[in-house]
């Protein structure tokens, strides 16, 4: 049986995207209330070290963005243990490649992955 990792001294990611393409949709999808969205759904929820990724002005078309690149990097190495963001589009849209972050690599290296406008939580599945 194999063991659950000890996520407790992992990093928190919370990963913000805004696509030029997105700015012009208020609000509402601003980068500055994504930060406000994470930090307080990780607070509520009791995950520590939080560390924000934001990649602001970056299409969802790439996944070669600077920071998701730095959050896969955490993953790879093992530091970060959950990532967050405010729903799925915003770790890209192409549904394939998103799938293979989410359902493999996350799952592979035991992070736990939360969408919190679409209702995931790989915890929870």
């Amino acid at each position: 049986m194999r063991r659950k990792k000890d996520r407790s001294n992992g990093i928190t990611a919370l990963y913000e995207r805004l696509s030029r393409d997105d700015d012009n949709a208020g609000e509402s999808n601003s980068i500055v209330h994504q930060k406000q969205m994470l930090e307080e759904y990780a607070i509520k929820h009791g995950f520590t070290n939080l560390v924000h990724f934001t990649d602001d002005g970056w299409s969802g078309a790439t996944f070669d963005r600077p920071s998701w690149n730095k959050l896969v990097e955490g993953v790879k190495n093992g530091e970060i243990t959950a990532c967050i963001c405010k729903d799925m589009s915003r770790i890209g849209r192409d549904h394939l490649q998103v799938g293979f972050f989410t359902d493999i690599l996350f799952r592979e290296k035991e992070v736990r992955f939360i969408a919190i406008n679409n209702g995931i939580d790989s915890d929870c599945q």
